[in-house]
Order: structure tokens, then C-alpha cells, then sequence
């Protein structure tokens, strides 16, 4: 099944999904419930309303999903993907027309509303080359810094999609200091000299002034993407020990860029679910808790729950999603919304206020790239007819990014459904959104909301929105 751009563009704000005005309390709910499904047969289409209804006093069953509007969690950033410079440089070989047809359909708030997005800060493996603003003899004074290679396609797509979604929140991460800070050399693979934490700080500041005067704003920064590996050395790397990311943080990165009202937040770790216990004793750190308050995680290894060990520790520290994105050779890349439905409700049930996928866009064979990973793009540009196809991931996102707006709370629903993950979120005009993810055969659920409830059907391998006022 074919779905185009267009047939996208015509589905879905919360006004075109046909919510009524109806009245809904934390005692229950009236009116319609619209609903929109990705399954194998439609793609973020619309399906039959719902009705709330009195419930009959019966006790819930082991088939039903219960909301509690009266329990709140975290308030929700937004979702999005990466800007490599992979991804840029697809965009930059697309027609003005087509790439504005794209940037439309990714960022507009009435299209799939991409809204937190990152960067990368020199080099990463999905780079056209390896780069940094500084390579070449040591240079601690950064005579040489440059931001040039960015202004070539990276920074103006950046300015594009920030035209297209002014409220965009752009983070950074470095895959690499530049090659002479390092013990090896180089920026593939290693580890952070500390000789050079107070010349690499300057870098991050260089790096934040050149993009604000691009008007390009970042808002946070990680100190490292992935500080516990060096990926053997195969692509842009560095090893990062938690006693280093505490010092460049507490006494260099922090002081320098408060002294210069840098308004950029830091996020820590940037790394695993299993670096839970790292994440905690850095935060214990009282000249860390200075400046950094958030948390970075990706989700290759270890298990979501261990991000609500930090947030118990730590209650007041943000949680962020940074990083995941579909294998291009899997065949289910461009069926697999239900696994990344799951992954979504998953992080944000453990806190995260964002989701940041992987590259935005990648070619049919995952290039550019200078790493190993057969990592497919949210988007594949291909290479000679410039189509575009879309992964499960963005129908995933779909489901998301549509209609749970910045500023949503996430609220408490519990259930014992097997195979059904579910999230909840109430924007700040009050309207419920909440997601639903089958991952197993067809099911037929109740919904209850204080004396109210409503059925409805799910659809094998799907995830399913519904919205009520």
C-alpha cells in the first residue's frame, strides 16, 4: 500500500480528527471518542467514533484499560528525529520543491509536527566524512575553529525547518572531540584527554555562538554520545569515564557556560538504560546537580524501567529519549510501527518527556555513513527517483506527534493486558490522547474513566489513537 505525502497531509490535526466539544471530567467523559489506526491494511486512518457510556457498576475486568485523570506525571517536550549531516546532505540533493514538500510534511504542527530534534557536533557515523571545527596539530586556543562544513547543507536545513516549525528544540551531541584532544589521535575511537577539558568546553561554547549567529539556537547539549563504548574504533567515538563527565561538567562546561549566560541546558549520559547506576551517582554530585538536571538515554541495552530508578532517586531530574532508529535491511522496516509503538509508551512510561529517533532521512542502503550499522532513516530518500517511503518508526510517531502537543501532562492508565501497551496524555486545553499499541493478535478492550466507559476493538500488529475533549 502506497501512501503518499498528501494523503498524509489531509489526515490529521486534532480539529480534522473531528473532536467534539463535549464535557469531560475527572468524574467521566461524554460525547465522541475519534479514533485513528496504522495497521496492516491503512496508515493513520480514520476509523469509527467511539462513545463514552454510563458503566454498569460491574467491576472492571482483566480486558479493560483504566484512566485516572487525577494522577499526573511528567509534562511532555515533544518528538523527533536527527539532523546528521547524512540526513542533510540527502536534502540538499532533493529539488527546492520536493524538500520543501518534505520539510512540510516533518515539522509543519499540522502535519507530523516534528518538534525536538537533534544535531551533531562535528562528525558522527552518519556523516559524508569525518570532521570536527578544529582538526589537525594541537590547537588549544581553537585559532582554527570553523563551522564551515555546516553551512554547506547542514545549517540550512536547520533554518528551513525551523521556518516551518518555529518552535523547534534543537539538542547537540559530539560523537568526537576533535582528533588531538584525544589519547589515540583521532577522532575514530579512544578516549578524552583531560588536559584539554578546559580547550574542549570553549569548543561547545564556539560551537553555540557560531550556530546562534546562524539564528540556530541549541537548547542542550550531551557532553558525549555514548560515553561507554569507542565502537572499536570503526567510526567518529570516545570513550567518556564517569569521573571525566562529572569534572568537564562541574568544573569546566557548566561555569563556562553560565559565565557567558549560555542558556543551553546539559543532559548527562547520553547513553544506555543499562548506565542507570552511572546516570545516579553523577546526579549525586553536587557541583554536577549545578548545571546539569536531565538525563540522556538510548535504549540498545537494559530495559526501560531502569530510567524510573533514576527518576526515584532523583525526582526533579528530566528524562530524554536521544537516539533509535529502524535497520533498513529488517524486512519489517516499513511494517514495524507496533515494536516502536511499544519502545515509544515504554519511555515515556518511565518518565521521558521526549522521543528523538535516529536520522531523519537515509538512502535505500542507509548512506552516507562512515560506521557499521545497517541503520535505515525515518524517512528513505531514494537515491535515483528522489520518492520517498516511510518507515514503521514514522508511523509510529505518527501516532504520537500529532496530537500530543508540547506542554501535554502524561496521566496514570493501568490495566493487565497482555500485548497492549498504553499511554495517556492530556494537552493543556484539556483534550485526552491516548495511545494504544497491539503488538499480538486482534482484541476486544473496554476503556474506563471514572464512571464512564467504552469499547472498542484493536487490530492485530497496530497502534491506535484516540482523542476526546
Amino acid at each position: 500500500m502506497k501512501i503518499t505525502a498528501s494523503g498524509l497531509a489531509a489526515s490529521a490535526t486534532t480539529q480534522a480528527l473531528g473532536v467534539p466539544s463535549s464535557s469531560t471530567s475527572v468524574y467521566g467523559a461524554s460525547g465522541e471518542i475519534a479514533v485513528r489506526v496504522t495497521d496492516e491494511k491503512q496508515r493513520f486512518a480514520s476509523a469509527p467514533s467511539l462513545d463514552w457510556r454510563e458503566s454498569r457498576g460491574d467491576n472492571p475486568s482483566e480486558e479493560t484499560i483504566i484512566i485516572n485523570p487525577e494522577r499526573k506525571f511528567q509534562n511532555i517536550l515533544g518528538f523527533g528525529a536527527a539532523f546528521t549531516d547524512a540526513s542533510c546532505y540527502l536534502f540538499s540533493q532533493m529539488s527546492a520543491e520536493k524538500r520543501e514538500q518534505l520539510f512540510h510534511e516533518l515539522f509543519h504542527p499540522s502535519e507530523l509536527g516534528l518538534s525536538v530534534c537533534r544535531t551533531c557536533i562535528g562528525a558522527s557515523d552518519y556523516s559524508t566524512e569525518v570532521y570536527s571545527f578544529d582538526e589537525g596539530d594541537p590547537d588549544p586556543e581553537l585559532e582554527r575553529f570553523s563551522i564551515d562544513h555546516d553551512r554547506k547543507y547542514l545549517l540550512p536545513a536547520l533554518q528551513q525547518a525551523r521556518k516551518v516549525n518555529p518552535d523547534l528544540f534543537l539538542f547537540s551531541s559530539p560523537w568526537s572531540p576533535p582528533g588531538w584532544m584525544k589519547a589515540n589521535g583521532s577522532m575514530l575511537g579512544g578516549s578524552m584527554r583531560k588536559q584539554y577539558f578546559k580547550a574542549y568546553a570553549q569548543y561547545f561554547l564556539k560551537f553555540l555562538q557560531a550556530y546562534a549567529a546562524e539564528n540556530v539556537p541549541i537548547q542542550a547539549v550531551t557532553t558525549q554520545n555514548e560515553v561507554d563504548t569507542d565502537q572499536d574504533g570503526k567510526m567518529p567515538a570516545c570513550l567518556w569515564g564517569q569521573e571525566y563527565e562529572i569534572e568537564f561538567v562541574a568544573q569546566h562546561l557548566g561555569p563556562l557556560l553560565r559565565a557567558n549566560a549560555i542558556p543551553t541546558r546539559i543532559w548527562l549520559l547520553d547513553h544506555n538504560y543499562n548506565l542507570w547506576g552511572r546516570a545516579i551517582c553523577e546526579l549525586d554530585d553536587p557541583a554536577v546537580r549545578q548545571h546539569a538536571a536531565a538525563v540522556a538515554w538510548h535504549g540498545y541495552a537494559g530495559s526501560a524501567d531502569m530510567m524510573s530508578k533514576v527518576h526515584d532517586a532523583h525526582p526533579d531530574v528530566e528524562m530524554h529519549w536521544t537516539e533509535g532508529g529502524p535497520d533498513y535491511t529488517s524486512l519489517s522496516y516499513a511494517t514495524d510501527w507496533a515494536q516502536w509503538g511499544r519502545t515509544f509508551t515504554q519511555a515515556l512510561r518511565n518518565w521521558c518527556r521526549s522521543i528523538t529517533g535516529w536520522n531523519l532521512a537515509l538512502d535505500e542502503h542507509g548512506r552516507p555513513n562512515i560506521g557499521p550499522f545497517p541503520c535505515g532513516g525515518l524517512v528513505t530518500i531514494i537515491s535515483q527517483t528522489k520518492e520517498i517511503t516511510r518507515s514503521g518508526q514514522y508511523w509510529a510517531f505518527v501516532h504520537f506527534s500529532r496530537l500530543v502537543r508540547r506542554g501535554a501532562t502524561r496521566l496514570d492508565s493501568q490495566s493487565t493486558l497482555n500485548d497492549i501497551d498504553h499511554v495517556v496524555f492530556e494537552n493543556s486545553d484539556g483534550r485526552k490522547v491516548l495511545v494504544l499499541t497491539n503488538g499480538g493478535p486482534q482484541r476486544s478492550i473496554a476503556l474506563q474513566l471514572g464512571p464512564s466507559t467504552a469499547d472498542l476493538t484493536v487490530a492485530s500488529n497496530s497502534v491506535t489513537t484516540l482523542a476526546w475533549a
